[in-house]
């Protein structure tokens, strides 16, 4: 259970900040193992997101709830959600079409300590040498074809290590949106690529679990959900004022960390 706890900080934390969600809960059930069957642990690994994506749609409902009185605000949600759907669109034909070389080729540490490598360079250069115009200031302002930008950096974010967050945002900031606009159109593209992620992890189990299984899935997407609702907030303040060079430093040394670490074990 405290192993399921820290999962689900870990997750928390890591799914808004543009270090790795995925990388991180990865790295840590190889340091410390959760002692459950390994299927269990695939879809534990999964479906704990569903506390972060909880978290987006409470602190976001009065812009994602499409049903308002006010016809005006209405519309403005069903095109929000139409923009997020289409966006989603790259990462779920992927993610349906190539699960299983992912989890199977992928989700090993040389890879995740790669990803983590080479994006942290990326988020450095991209931040400090590439000047691109701002041309999106707001939800409003974003066209289906921005959608369709950041839905293909998304993609991206199917490789262990890369980070959704992360991909997504410096995607939308190489279009010219805002950093503020993306990370918020990145935190609306997390609920349904989360939800389908967590819904197909659950029918291919079979729904199968043990009480105390269904127990640990549940601990962990709450403790999720807290730590996601404190981070959001946060994230959202920060990137207001910084750019990623700091997550870029840390994805480096992290990965440096990582292979040390494996290599000499």
């Amino acid at each position: 259970m405290l192993k399921v706890i820290v999962l689900g900080i870990i997750q928390g934390i890591t799914e808004w900040l543009p270090i790795s969600s995925t990388g991180h809960m990865l790295l840590f059930n190889e340091v410390w193992p959760l002692e459950l069957s390994p299927d269990f642990v695939s879809v534990f690994m999964v479906v704990v997101q569903l506390g972060s994506i909880l978290a987006v749609v409470v602190l976001f409902w009065s812009k994602l709830w499409p049903f308002k009185r006010d016809k005006a605000e209405s519309r403005r949600s069903w095109k929000l959600w139409g923009k997020v759907l289409i966006a989603t669109i790259p990462a779920g034909i992927v993610g349906v079409l190539f699960n299983d070389i992912i989890d199977e080729k992928l989700s090993t540490w040389p890879v995740i300590a790669a990803a983590l490598f080479i994006y942290g360079v990326l988020y450095i250069v991209l931040e400090k040498k590439v000047q691109i115009p701002v041309r999106v200031e707001s939800l409003d302002d974003m066209s289906i074809k921005d959608s369709v930008y950041m839905g293909f950096f998304q993609m991206l974010a199917l490789i262990p290590g890369t980070s959704r967050s992360g991909s997504t945002i410096l995607g939308g900031i190489l279009g010219g949106i805002s950093r503020p606009v993306a990370a918020e159109f990145s935190f609306y593209m997390a609920v349904p690529v989360m939800a389908g992620a967590s819904l197909l992890r659950l029918i291919d189990s079979g729904f199968g679990f043990t009480a105390m299984e269904w127990t640990y899935l549940g601990v962990g997407a709450l403790v999720a959900f807290v730590v996601s609702l404190l981070v959001i907030r946060s994230l959202m303040s920060y990137v207001r004022k910084h750019d990623f060079s700091a997550f870029g430093v840390y994805r480096i040394i992290l990965a440096v960390v990582v292979v040390l670490y494996f290599s000499l074990a």
